[in-house]
């Protein structure tokens, strides 16, 4: 099976040993993405909701640099810490998506890096 690595300029760039995403064969793996701003590198959302929508513009980005979007997504899962922020970040994850919506699973953890409260990993498929 082929494997492509998938990076764009419109993401952040990792902050450790890995990349943006891995198209293996038909199906991209995207790495957990934060609420980092791609333009200066820094975490500038205020809110959960703010972080959100920028965790969500940042894997569209890194889905559009495969030549996908969200509606090729099947599963995803989302990393809180703390479960107080599930309803918030379940009302900015659904405008992302219309018609069906992927399978997914929330998992809260004790902390995560840049001290942001969500981050959320993505597998899609080529049609």
């Amino acid at each position: 099976m082929e494997k492509k690595i998938i990076n764009t300029p419109d993401a952040p760039e990792p902050i450790g040993p890995y990349n943006q995403a891995i198209l293996a064969g038909n199906m991209l793996f995207i790495s957990g993405q934060v609420a980092i701003n791609p333009k200066n590198n820094t975490v500038e959302a205020r809110d959960i909701f703010e972080e959100a929508h920028q965790v969500m513009h940042n894997l569209r980005a890194v889905l559009h640099a495969a030549g996908l979007d969200f509606k090729n997504v099947v599963k995803t899962t989302i990393f809180l810490t703390d479960m107080a922020f599930f309803t918030s970040v379940n009302e900015v994850y659904g405008k992302y998506f219309t018609g069906e919506f992927p399978a997914r699973e929330t998992v809260a953890v004790k902390a995560l890096p840049k001290n942001v409260n969500v981050e959320i990993s993505m597998i899609a498929l080529q049609s």
